[in-house]
């Protein structure tokens, strides 16, 4: 496929912006880019599509979600408002995975899955937790995921708070799953092995848990200093806080994903950078909770990899781009604070490399020799848009509502607004269906 007649946005590491552009792509790699004259001599052949003078650019990448979260749209939460964090997790989270049964569990991803098509999120990083369906509920998924023809890795959140047998069948069910894609690897599948807080895992499951990911080479994937009490429990439990409680058991380095990391100090900042530790940022759902902010700047100082997450909000990533730029500089009271070209930044280069642990193809660039996922949008500026403005382009003037095309791994999901993998409505439909049977689950628990 040769697209043609755009305004191409690389993201590459020369930041170039081409006028008047054009990117081809082979199968699920693209091939080349440039200018539209060079391009269409260069392939004469090629199926064309013709971009309407477009913005393109790559598909937006999430490094951390929760699909199983989808059905807490709308719902009233039983009981008084919770008041901090903990009580959010209690009377809601922990009350609505409980509930899902498989079923419930596809929906949830494929809700969400055509939220990413349409806002142009080609790349998902999932953390996934349904207490009362553990067996299986990764390859409903995965099933989902194959469905809609996005990138998603996938893993299942090993706890204790649900009593040992619980532990163990969500640890089972990664390990499953992992060796189900070592066995028959998907290109667009991956695969970690999740846990969820060290507030909510003993340490006979954080050994298993170590085990298991230093015997399958795997990655992990963990919520870490969300909250205080995270950090007064791993001090309870071991006069340690918790990323050094983690790094005993062998838990931190270079193939682990830590989300959240407000609640931490400079000992622990350190740790997480000579560990190599990836971080992924939340800020919609850090506002959303009453959590904090985290020292986003202090860490890029420490040379931190830290990318941008959804929590399981919308996946517009657009959108998070925008949080975070407010977010920082209304707690810092500095306007200085996380200036565009950083944060976007975060958002593509950084969370490509946070991909790159889980998919062996280069995502989040437009580039010869990476994976096709490309996203056009209707974006006509009127300032110039150029190398060293784009990203304040961005934050300023695009959002997800914009994307018209949604291809990835070099296969169309989504042509002028239309989802051609999944049925948008019907999926819709079904979800409304499930939803009160949920909702009288969640109101019983």
């Amino acid at each position: 496929m040769l697209i043609t007649n755009a305004t191409v946005v690389t993201c590459d590491a020369e930041q170039r912006v081409i006028p008047a552009g054009a990117v081809y792509y082979e199968d699920d790699l693209i091939v080349a880019v440039g200018s539209m004259a060079e391009l269409e001599a260069a392939y004469p052949a090629a199926e064309r599509l013709d971009a309407q003078g477009k913005l393109v650019m790559p598909g937006m990448i999430c490094a951390h979600t929760h699909f199983y979260g989808a059905f807490a749209r709308g719902m009233a939460i039983p009981g008084p408002a919770p008041a901090n964090f903990m009580q959010v997790l209690a009377q809601l989270w922990w009350k609505l995975d409980r509930a899902l049964t498989l079923e419930d569990c596809r929906y949830s991803a494929l809700v969400g899955l055509v939220d990413a098509i349409r806002h142009g999120t080609t790349t998902l990083i999932d953390h996934h937790a349904s207490p009362s369906a553990i067996d299986g509920s990764l390859d409903a998924l995965a099933e989902a995921v194959t469905a809609s023809g996005l990138r998603v890795a996938l893993c299942y959140e090993v706890t204790d708070r649900n009593g040992p047998e619980g532990s163990a069948a969500g640890l089972a069910e990664n390990v499953r799953f992992l060796r189900r894609l070592r066995e028959r690897p998907e290109a667009k599948l991956g695969a970690a092995l999740g846990l969820h807080a060290s507030f909510t895992l003993d340490e006979a499951t954080l050994t298993r848990c170590a085990e298991a990911a230093h015997d399958l080479e795997a990655c992990v994937h963990i919520h870490l200093g969300e909250d205080p009490a995270d950090q007064a429990d791993s001090l309870a439990r071991c006069g340690k806080r918790v990323a050094a409680r983690l790094n005993d058991y062998g838990l931190l380095g270079p193939k682990t994903l830590a989300a959240h990391a407000i609640h931490v100090d400079q000992s622990e900042l350190e740790l997480l950078q000579a560990t190599g530790t990836m971080l992924s940022h939340q800020p919609r759902s850090n506002m959303n909770n009453a959590v904090g902010t985290a020292a986003i700047e202090q860490m890029l100082a420490l040379g931190l990899t830290v990318g941008l997450g959804n929590d399981g909000f919308t996946n517009n990533m657009f959108t998070e781009i925008h949080a975070a730029y407010l977010l920082h500089r209304a707690s810092s009271g500095d306007p200085r604070t996380l200036p565009g070209d950083r944060l976007l930044d975060m958002a593509v280069a950084t969370n490509a490399r946070i991909a790159s642990r889980f998919f062996p193809q280069a995502v989040g660039v437009l580039a010869p020799g990476a994976a096709a996922d490309l996203i056009l949008l209707d974006y006509y500026p009127y300032t110039p848009l150029t190398s060293g403005n784009y990203p304040w382009q961005i934050i300023f003037g695009l959002d997800g509502s914009q994307v018209t095309h949604t291809i990835c791994g070099g296969q169309m999901l989504m042509r002028d607004r239309e989802i051609l993998t999944l049925d948008e409505i019907a999926l819709a439909a079904h979800a409304q269906r499930l939803a009160p049977t949920i909702w009288a689950r969640v109101a019983s628990l």
